[in-house]
């Protein structure tokens, strides 16, 4: 099996190519409040997420979503509820053409967020990347290990990039 996990020309060639994509509508007052709220219970949130006097005199301008904010937790405009599910697992590279490793376990061993800055706001339009950003390799107890990365990137409608979240897979 070792043979067959091995990183591929095919596979080297989908690094960075957009697996999926999806756009938000757009985020609501209430989207912000609601996460807050469920995010700091049973404690307050703070007033930044909700109270439209406190954040205006802000250095935001105005109310912000919390940085782990997901526009993408309630119903998304592209894809429609109706479109053909994509694949039922984390990843695959099926979804770009190529013929995935076969394996017998697949481990999420790392998730890392980092974020520019540039604050989710009512009225924006999320757009949401899908791809993965690279691949290695290595001996475990288990056996040869093949390690990926798969990145999900979010920008609003002026193309400014808000955060990315990797996360890394083993394959074994």
């Amino acid at each position: 099996m070792p043979d067959e996990m091995r990183v591929t020309d095919e596979m080297r060639a989908i690094v960075g190519k957009v697996m999926r994509e999806t756009v938000s509508y757009p985020i609501a007052v209430s989207d912000i409040r609601k996460w807050a709220v469920a995010v700091y219970y049973p404690e307050v949130p703070p007033r930044l997420y909700w109270d439209e006097d406190y954040a205006a005199r802000s250095r935001w301008g105005g109310i912000v979503a919390p940085e782990d904010f997901n526009p993408f937790a309630w119903m998304t405009r592209t894809p429609s509820p109706d479109d053909p599910p994509v694949s039922q697992t984390a990843f695959s590279e099926r979804e770009l053409g190529v013929e995935p490793p076969r394996h017998r376990a697949l481990l999420l061993t790392e998730i890392r967020a980092t974020h520019s800055g540039v604050r989710m706001r009512p009225g924006d339009v999320i757009r949401s990347t899908h791809k993965i950003s690279g691949y290695f390799e290595r001996e475990g107890r288990m056996g040869h290990m093949l390690y990926t990365t798969l990145s999900h990137e979010l920008f609003n409608q002026r193309d400014e990039w808000i955060r990315t979240v990797d996360s890394v897979f083993a394959r074994y």
